[in-house]
């Protein structure tokens, strides 16, 4: 529920370090050169390691491109299809890690269905037909929720969303009101009233939501489930509210990719979700013995990986 008061240019298909040269560049897996220098994703690379491996997804500003409200973001082209060919490929190893209802995910990519964490890790759907798994913890009680609804009087361009689990505030059509809007959920707070919630702030949003779970606990779940258990997991996301899953890969040998900036976790990172689209278009086309006109697949040792079936196996 959403309560108010009243051409994407071609880029290449790459990944950067998003690290200063004065950072650790020695953990494994490799990093490529530090600083602005640039490694081509090898996709094709990947094409033996796909029963190695899982691949988790960030949606808002991963997969797809921001919107001026959540309500209106759309799929591109093509990127169901590359999905469910993963899908397939992977053996299921393939889930969506989101802050929005599973059931929002659905809609949004109807008919596609993936394994899904929903609300931050207070969803949890193992497969595609799977019952969705929801979290007992208590959610935010009726008093804080109106408090928080009454931040849209600050300005018509203000939305608060209630998911059910958490309470999300968007300011991306006022921007100028980032400062207030955090003031306000801090007054609301005082006196220790979130003292068992976390305040998540985002890319033009902050969002409250119960301690107890998050994306790391719902990705560590996953990695429990068969299709993905054993497997080295690689999650992309975009920004701090998907720091729990980065803090997990190590747990299990993965490899994180943040879109956009960097974010603590992660060791690679993409330009923004077009790049991330056109990486898992690749891997998808590759399925059907398809290529990407004008695009390369350099060896793994641009990326300072020159074998990544030793990531894999956790060498």
């Amino acid at each position: 529920m959403l309560l108010r008061c009243n051409s994407v240019s071609p880029m290449p298909e790459t990944i950067t370090r998003p690290v200063s040269a004065q950072s650790d560049a020695n953990t494994d897996p490799k990093a490529p050169l530090a600083g602005d220098s640039r490694a081509s994703l090898p996709a094709g690379a990947l094409h033996s390691q796909l029963d190695k491996i899982a691949i988790f997804l960030d949606v808002d500003g991963t997969l797809l491109d921001l919107a001026p409200t959540p309500l209106e973001v759309r799929v591109p082209p093509g990127l169901a299809d590359a999905l469910a060919a993963l899908q397939s490929r992977l053996d299921g190893a393939i889930a969506f890690i989101s802050g929005r209802p599973i059931a929002e995910i659905d809609r949004i990519f109807h008919p596609l269905r993936l394994a899904a964490v929903g609300g931050h890790g207070a969803e949890i759907r193992i497969q595609p037909g799977a019952e969705i798994k929801r979290s007992r913890i208590a959610t935010l009680d009726s008093d804080l929720r109106n408090e928080f609804a009454q931040i849209v009087q600050l300005d018509p361009g203000i939305l608060v969303e209630d998911k059910g689990f958490s309470i999300a505030i968007h300011y991306r059509l006022s921007p100028q009101f980032g400062g207030e809007v955090l003031n306000h959920v801090a007054t609301i707070c005082r006196h220790e009233r979130c003292d068992s919630l976390e305040v998540l702030p985002g890319k033009f949003v902050v969002e409250i939501k119960p301690s107890g779970y998050d994306k790391g606990t719902g990705l560590r779940e996953m990695m429990s489930v068969p299709a993905f258990a054993g497997r080295k997991p690689i999650f992309i996301g975009d920004d701090v509210t998907d720091d729990a899953a980065f803090s997990v890969l190590p747990d299990f040998g993965g490899i994180g990719f943040s879109v956009g900036g960097i974010v603590p976790g992660a060791t690679f990172n993409f330009d923004g979700p077009q790049d991330v689209r056109l990486w898992l278009e690749r891997l998808g086309l590759e399925r059907l013995g398809l290529e990407t006109p004008g695009l390369e697949t350099p060896g793994l040792e641009r990326l300072g990986l020159e074998d990544f079936g030793n990531v894999a196996e956790g060498a």
